[in-house]
């Protein structure tokens, strides 16, 4: 059941979902850019089928724009930039009020942009638009699946989980931490089956673990996509007294939508792969037994930096010499969180600082081009 703030008609916005509005907004725009630039794709679908009223108050009462507004004024920017190509936009609600709501502050309709408003349930709305995503290639689709609880209707997701197009799902997994060992109603327990596709009785030793619940939910994504290879990045959301509410599950068949979500994301967080308030405890230097005896800083996994990432990095080459910088941004796109764009300047000094890697340019011997290379120390004690 949502919460009596979500029953508003014009509902409060944490700090955290605020954040949450910036981060969908700028990796849509980005991504509808990367696309539409492609002559294979014709057009652009986006799909926020729980949109709410499209506007909030903030804690010091000021309005500010939710996702389907700002999606919105993004996606028209675009499609005027790309005129030949047509962009469709379905917003929905349950609630009448709040769509009545929401079309105050919406964009008007233009050429080769659309705005398609419903009030209905958004699985029946989502059942009636995934079979149209079947044998229509040059058509891509971004599903924005925003429950206010822990609710998850996996059947109505797979044609957008098997099709070209993106999905995006707000597991609210503070939901569940909190309730499922008090479940008593059958309503209940048949939500988190439903969510987590296993019998309540299974879910009950995970208890208050987050972890567990967003690992099966990633596994249950991906049998669920077929047989297509695919991408799955998850970033946790903390309110103000540091306890996770949320992770906003990015899914994609292309590694390059997969890259650009969690450059957009650590950008979004400020460096940093989660909203959570570290203290500044990544700045403490820790005896890593697990990297050749350095001295690096801490790592929260619940909230990465780029020291992390240069730790991570440090580890997998560690006394090689002569490595491709190209090498290095690889293996940085296939990682779940951490970002091979965006950060490589940061992740080259912090390289060098802390765990004393080298850069130089060679002469590579196939195209006798040069080419910058790194070199790792191994098991040498670096002080900074």
């Amino acid at each position: 059941m949502a919460s009596s703030n979500n029953s508003k008609v014009i509902s409060n916005a944490s700090p955290h979902t605020i954040k949450k509005f910036e981060l969908v907004e700028k990796y849509i725009k980005s991504w509808a850019q990367k696309l539409l630039q492609n002559s294979s794709c014709y057009g652009l679908v986006f799909i926020d089928c729980m949109c709410n009223s499209g506007v909030y108050t903030t804690d010091n009462g000021k309005f500010v724009e939710g996702t389907p507004v700002r999606v919105a004024e993004a996606l028209l920017d675009v499609a005027r930039s790309y005129p030949e190509k047509q962009i469709q936009i379905y917003l929905n609600d349950n609630s009448q009020d709040k769509v009545n709501e929401l079309k105050k502050h919406l964009p008007a309709d233009e050429a080769n942009f659309k705005i398609i408003v419903t009030a209905r349930d958004c699985d029946e709305l989502l059942a009636e638009i995934g079979p149209q995503l079947y044998n229509r290639p040059h058509l891509h689709y971004f599903l924005f699946y925003d429950p206010y609880e822990a609710s998850i209707n996996w059947p109505v997701l797979i044609p957008f989980l098997r099709n070209w197009g993106e999905v995006m799902i707000n597991h609210m997994v503070s939901d569940t931490t909190r309730a499922i060992t008090q479940v008593r109603q059958e309503a209940a327990k048949e939500k988190y089956e439903n969510t987590y596709l296993a019998e309540f009785e299974e879910l009950l030793p995970y208890g208050s673990d987050k972890r567990a619940y967003e690992e099966r939910v990633e596994r249950i994504i991906q049998r669920l996509k077929g047989q297509r290879t695919y991408f799955v990045g998850a970033f946790p959301f903390y309110n103000t007294r540091n306890s996770q509410l949320y992770s906003l599950i990015h899914c994609t068949s292309n590694i390059e939508g997969f890259k650009l979500y969690k450059q957009v994301a650590w950008k979004t967080f400020g460096g940093k792969s989660s909203t959570k308030d570290t203290h500044g405890d990544q700045l403490q230097l820790t005896f890593d037994f697990n990297n050749d005896g350095f001295f690096a800083p801490a790592t929260d996994e619940s909230c990465f930096f780029v020291t992390d990432i240069a730790k991570y990095l440090q580890r997998s080459f560690a006394g090689q010499s002569n490595v491709p910088l190209d090498s290095l941004w690889q293996l940085l796109d296939y990682h779940p969180i951490f970002p091979s764009e965006g950060f490589r300047k940061e992740i080259r000094a912090e390289l060098k600082n802390t765990y004393g890697a080298t850069f130089s340019q060679i002469t590579n011997p196939v195209t006798c081009k040069k080419q910058t290379v790194a070199s790792f120390l191994k098991g040498s004690m670096v002080y900074e």
